[in-house]
């Protein structure tokens, strides 16, 4: 394909699915968070440097291209996955048949369970339950926890860890996570219209689920089942308005790596973390022996060989934000270390702010596309040192409210490690000064 096709095409500015195409033989499906900037790239004069040999013989052999928008990242997401199961792209050719991926399974019974299973594990698993639909691969796990999350919000659903009427709430239902199966709170019919509008989502069918549940609103409103119609008005704003930041920060473009994370079509059979969470905190006595720390979280989970310590150089007094500055602005210079999606501070609104300037100043670190950097918070402490408040831009308040359990444990891990580095600072400088007298 030619370059003066590309400026010809116009493409939006939006999530959706691309299509490479020769004539009409779909060569190569993908996603996208913005059309026009992921299809541009594939355009780049170091294109064999960033994507590969592979994807250069696919844009050189592919003649047309088309897309499909999409109202979400979200739906980009599930809807990918469908259209390459559907037209086996050969230029996708690893990403359907790797055993290592992930498939989203409804079992085959009155009370569906909805689980994300290994594809080396789909007949395995079926010896103790039959599946009724299921829909994938997704070759990144990371992706697919945090899509599974929000559809969740949208359409509470039973897991394994619920049973139909045990006579007590499971722990998802104590959130709003399930509808009640557990507890006798939905019926087999209503959950069965449930498992139904879930498996038009997955089908990448919005407009037909849209229409299903409009119809099913009407219906109620006429039978006088006002508080059920209402239910379905909320679910249909929540589709109308996903909010995906989540997936976002994730669908981006690594200078480090030089490696489309979302649509490289050559996957290695192993787990990629995609989420990655930094937290940073100072510790020290009155300005001696300072210390700066950076722990980790991936996909939720600590990632202790990933913890750094950092020797403050520059800062002399006490001054925890020109600390915190120095141990960022050095943190960026490591190319060896992943981008981080979401960084927390211990502090308040000056570290916060300390932390967006740098983040700022140093955007092209993390790529041109202004929503490649990673969301920003602080923790503000009580008298006891304990979590009062997160603190974050209004545009990242949502994210911040759903990571909130893991912004307070990494941030407290944090404080843990850095009071540690810092105790065994102190010590071995006591140890040199007794050595110095002597």
């Amino acid at each position: 394909m030619k370059r003066q096709y590309l400026t010809k095409k116009k493409l939006p500015d939006a999530p959706g699915v691309y299509f490479f195409k020769k004539g009409r033989d779909i060569l190569y499906i993908g996603k996208a968070t913005s059309l026009r900037d992921r299809v541009k790239s594939y355009f780049s004069n170091d294109l064999i440097k960033t994507r590969g040999r592979l994807i250069v013989d696919m844009v050189t052999t592919a003649t047309t291209l088309d897309f499909i928008k999409t109202d979400s990242v979200l739906e980009a997401f599930i809807l990918e996955s469908e259209e390459i199961k559907k037209h086996m792209p050969r230029f996708n050719t690893k990403e359907k048949d790797n055993k290592s991926f992930n498939y989203v399974v409804m079992t085959d019974e009155d009370f569906s369970r909805v689980l994300v299973v290994r594809g080396r594990n789909l007949e395995k698993d079926a010896v103790d339950f039959t599946y009724k639909y299921v829909f994938g691969p997704y070759p990144y796990g990371g992706e697919l926890k945090e899509a599974m999350r929000l559809i969740r919000k949208i359409f509470p659903f039973r897991d394994s860890g619920c049973y139909p009427l045990q006579g007590r709430p499971c722990f998802n239902r104590s959130i709003g996570l399930c509808p009640g199966v557990c507890t006798g709170e939905i019926t087999k019919k209503e959950y069965r219209k449930t498992i139904n509008h879930l498996r038009l989502f997955f089908q990448g069918k919005k407009s037909q689920l849209m229409t299903v549940l409009k119809k099913e609103m009407k219906t109620y409103a006429k039978e006088q089942k006002f508080e059920q119609a209402n239910d379905i008005k909320r679910t249909l704003l929540a589709l109308t308005h996903i909010q995906d930041v989540s997936l976002i920060k994730k669908d981006r473009f690594s200078p480090y790596t030089m490696k489309d994370v979302t649509v490289e079509p050559v996957y290695e059979d192993r787990e990629i973390s995609t989420y990655r969470t930094e937290a940073y905190d100072i510790a020290h006595l009155s300005g001696t022996d300072m210390v700066g720390v950076m722990t980790v979280m991936i996909d939720g989970e600590f990632d202790k060989a990933s913890y750094r310590t950092f020797i403050i150089r520059d800062v002399e007094k006490s001054n925890d934000v020109a600390a915190l500055k120095e141990v960022f602005s050095r943190r960026l210079t490591h190319p060896e270390w992943s981008l981080p999606d979401m960084v927390i501070v211990d502090g308040g609104k000056a570290q916060l702010t300390m932390m967006r300037n740098v983040i700022q100043e140093m955007a092209e670190v993390f790529g041109t596309n202004e929503r490649s950097l990673p969301v920003v918070v602080a923790v503000v402490k009580d008298d006891r040192h304990k979590a009062r408040e997160i603190l974050s831009s209004d545009e990242e308040e949502i994210v911040a409210t759903e990571r909130a359990r893991e912004i307070i444990s990494l941030n407290a891990e944090c404080h843990r490690f850095a009071l540690a580095t810092h105790r065994k600072k102190r010590s071995s400088s006591r140890g040199l000064k007794r050595r110095f007298k002597k």
